[in-house]
């Protein structure tokens, strides 16, 4: 007769705590807590081998196994903070979890065990079970698992692996599946925990698609038409582009790995991913037979599986949204979400060709960037005028090079196309259209935040909503968003940038930089996180880190001249205005090698206006001239009729006032930030500093946004101007207050020359306040922040007379 082999099903800890391991799950007072598969295997080994040390070598080889490739140490720390939270455990004081410094982890309370598992191994015959030593869980003999390995019955996660010359039982999902007598001997069956049907917190991964045909135009292309399929669906959690490169990264592979079905089910394994999404197309005659199969990413099990046969090349499409759609069905997505979510691939685009250049075009931006992307979304618009997706995309593409111009002409043409998009691409299009190409604000706020809630799993929703929080001032809402959005999607470089800079914006500044080590310590590398690296350089001081960042942006397409002109704003921060446009050339050089032409543009009125602020004001209106003639979009104009406005020019200034007007009736940062700030400084120019007050009031609403995306500088602009109107005006405690809300706001401010000025100038109304003590103070704090300036710069030597007359 068989002998059963015991282990526990249930601990008991705490006063009300209960882990149940058959239901895989840890309950409070009944009420189950939700752990997801890291912690809960974590806590099953803690509370398995209580009162013993485990050490992080244990935890990374039981949950991931030896020798893997993975960032274990933030994962096991994650996993740590989650598993006290859950059990309310104090890490200083704790009751359950004990951290044994530089070892590892102790589960220090005292646990009831009961309910023993009984498992029969083999066709009614007893067998020695052999004894793992490091683990607390029997193990079946090696002969099973063996003959279980030969005979294909990898199930559920569980595994044999060989270490170290023998086999040892591998538990992936910390439960031993019940093994049963079975009529053959020497093979074991396992009862499988799988269901059919997938929930809406499932993750999958689409894989490449098999194409089994000789024609190449199905390549790449049938995979982006089941990704556009089956991403419309608010059902389906689909693992994005980004988070399978990073998994394939760890993996020690490259992005371009073919994502076959056994990659693709490792990397849905390592998202903690349920399923994969598989499809395939063979030719039957001139028919063409599309298949999609969903499968278990643990066993490989069949969930569902639709096939349909079409007729011709151009059916294909069409076939192939019929067996995603019956996927989709039998996977449990309602017939409600079905009819309301299920728009036809072919509707989007007809055009195998345009479609494969579209897809070609993904490939490109994923592997080498926005720059080399753009080429092939401009063939898939010319292959397929009506392509509405590929405007949006290849609008998307010129924004993150900061070309905002070509941008907004892309989202106008996405955006007559929307009747050709599903429900989540309209609502992609509408928000971009609505920010970029007319700039209202708080249309696309409405929007993106219809977006989110018909989408919250959506991580470019969650991020461009976050943006447009950003832009408009409301900093605690874009901190939720981008938070989410980097919950959601963590390897995304944007994520991190926008995580890192609403938290600075904030002056959260020791969070921003707990979120980029974080990101740093996974491998995230790209241009936003150096750009982010260096504003928190900034902010702490270090020289050495500012310059690292620079030199590794030197050569590199989009980058190097973004980050020789964030250095060139550092430069003139501290009045070293020489440094400064030597470096905005080389930005401006590096834009047009390039070819970023807004950007170059940018860069030159940037500096100008830079210079304008300190007294220099003859050369603008020649510099400014040569950049309109560059690029005249309108961001350069916004920029360019500031600066005309600082320097005096104001007939040319109130020209390209008129014009922004006129041009840009719905632009939300044109009408009520840039505008009044420009005509503000016109008011004082005449001398008119009432006038000048009331016309900045429009701005207070968005006066901390950081949404000009046109320089630092911008930031702040009607706050300063505004503190120089009421000096004007002789009021100058109101003045102090506001030149003390620029200095109180250093993450918004950041670099920006303003950031130095408003030193000076709250100097200047505590003077006129009567109050030589704190206007000497203030004085000092510019002085020493120009203490290596450039000698000859006006706004110096100013700063210097004045103080001389104040001792």
């Amino acid at each position: 007769m068989a002998q059963p082999v015991g282990t526990p099903s249930c601990f008991k800890f705490g006063e009300d705590f209960e882990l149940d391991v058959r239901a895989y799950e840890l309950r409070s007072a009944g009420t189950a807590l939700k752990l997801k598969p890291i912690p809960m295997e974590l806590l099953l080994l803690l509370v398995e081998r209580r009162g013993q040390l485990v050490t992080r070598e244990q935890i990374v080889e039981r949950i991931w196994g030896a020798g893997r490739a993975l960032d274990t140490d933030n994962s096991i720390n994650g996993a740590i903070s989650r598993i006290r939270q859950v059990l309310r455990d104090d890490p200083e004081r704790p009751r359950f979890v004990q951290t044994v410094p530089s070892r590892g982890y102790r589960f220090i309370a005292a646990v009831e065990a009961s309910g023993i598992e009984d498992a029969v191994i083999g066709n009614g015959e007893t067998h020695p079970v052999e004894q793992d030593p490091n683990s607390a869980a029997p193990t079946p003999p090696v002969r099973e698992i063996q003959e279980a390995v030969e005979a294909g019955r990898e199930t559920s996660g569980e595994r044999a692996r060989v270490v170290g010359g023998r086999h040892r039982w591998r538990i992936a999902t910390g439960i031993l599946a019940i093994c049963a007598a079975v009529g053959i001997a020497s093979v074991m069956h396992f009862r499988s925990r799988q269901s059919r049907h997938l929930t809406d917190k499932d993750t999958i991964v689409i894989a490449d698609f098999a194409n089994n045909t000789e024609d190449p135009i199905f390549d790449e292309t049938l995979k982006q038409a089941l990704s556009v399929q089956v991403t419309q669906s608010p059902f389906l959690n689909v693992a994005s582009d980004l988070k399978v490169n990073e998994v394939l990264r760890r993996m020690g592979r490259g992005p371009d790995t073919p994502l076959t079905p056994e990659v693709a089910r490792e990397v849905c394994l390592r998202v903690g991913g349920k399923a994969i999404l598989a499809g395939s197309i063979s030719s039957l005659g001139s028919h063409y037979v599309v298949s999609v199969e969903a499968l278990g990413c643990a066993s490989g099990e069949m969930l569902a599986a639709g096939q349909v046969e079409a007729p011709n090349k151009e059916s294909v499409l069409k076939a192939l949204n019929g067996a995603a759609s019956e996927v989709r069905g039998k996977v449990g997505e309602s017939m409600a979400s079905l009819e309301k979510y299920d728009f036809p691939v072919d509707t989007t685009t007809n055009s195998l060709e345009a479609l494969k250049a579209f897809s070609l075009g993904l490939k490109a931006l994923r592997e080498r960037g926005e720059g080399e992307s753009i080429p092939f979304f401009r063939q898939a618009v010319q292959i397929d005028p009506e392509f509405a997706l590929a405007y949006a995309t290849l609008g998307r593409a010129y924004e993150d090079v900061g070309e905002d111009q070509e941008a907004a002409e892309d989202f106008g043409k996405a955006f007559k196309l929307r009747d050709r998009l599903s429900e989540r691409e309209r609502y992609y299009v509408t928000t971009l259209y609505n920010e970029t190409a007319t700039g209202d604000m708080e249309q696309a706020k409405e929007t993106g935040e219809l977006w989110v809630r018909a989408y919250p799993r959506d991580g470019i929703a969650r991020e461009k909503l976050g943006t447009i929080y950003g832009e408009v001032g409301e900093n605690e809402k874009a901190d939720q968003q981008f938070e989410e959005a980097l919950r959601l999607d963590p390897e995304s470089t944007i994520n991190v940038f926008n995580a890192v800079m609403v938290d600075v914006a904030l002056n959260r500044i020791g969070e921003a930089g707990r979120i980029l080590r974080a990101a740093q310590g996974r491998g995230v590398d790209g241009a936003p996180i150096r750009q982010s690296a260096y504003a928190l350089a900034f902010l702490r001081n270090d020289r050495q880190e500012m310059d690292r960042q620079v030199n590794w942006g030197t050569g590199k397409a989009n980058t190097e001249e973004e980050l020789l002109s964030q250095h060139s704003d550092t430069e003139a921060y501290y009045g070293r205005l020489r440094e400064a446009r030597k470096l905005s050339h080389g930005a401006i050089d590096a834009g047009a090698r390039d070819r970023a032409k807004e950007t170059a543009a940018l860069c030159e009125v940037n500096a100008t206006l830079r210079e304008v602020e300190t007294g220099e004001r003859g050369s603008a209106g020649k510099a400014v001239r040569q950049a309109l003639a560059l690029e005249p979009s309108r961001s350069v104009k916004a920029l360019a009729a500031l600066a005309l406005a600082r320097s005096g020019q104001t007939a040319d200034a109130r020209a390209l006032i008129k014009d922004l007007e006129s041009q840009y009736p719905s632009n939300t940062l044109i009408q009520f930030f840039w505008l009044p700030t420009a005509k503000a400084v016109l008011d004082l120019e005449a001398g008119d500093a009432e006038a000048a007050v009331a016309e900045l009031q429009k701005a207070t609403p968005y006066e901390l946004g950081q949404g000009s995306n046109l320089s630092n500088i911008s930031n702040m602009y009607p706050v300063y101007v505004r503190g120089q109107a009421y000096l004007a005006g002789s009021n100058a405690r109101a003045a102090a207050g506001e030149f003390r809300k620029i200095i109180d706001n250093p993450g918004i401010v950041q670099n920006s020359i303003l950031g130095a000025l408003a030193r000076l100038q709250l100097g200047r109304a505590e003077a006129a306040m009567g109050d030589v003590v704190g206007a000497r103070k203030h004085y000092e704090a510019f002085l020493d922040l120009w203490k290596d300036a450039d000698s000859n710069v006006p706004v110096l030597n100013a700063a210097q007379s004045e103080y001389a007359r104040l001792n």
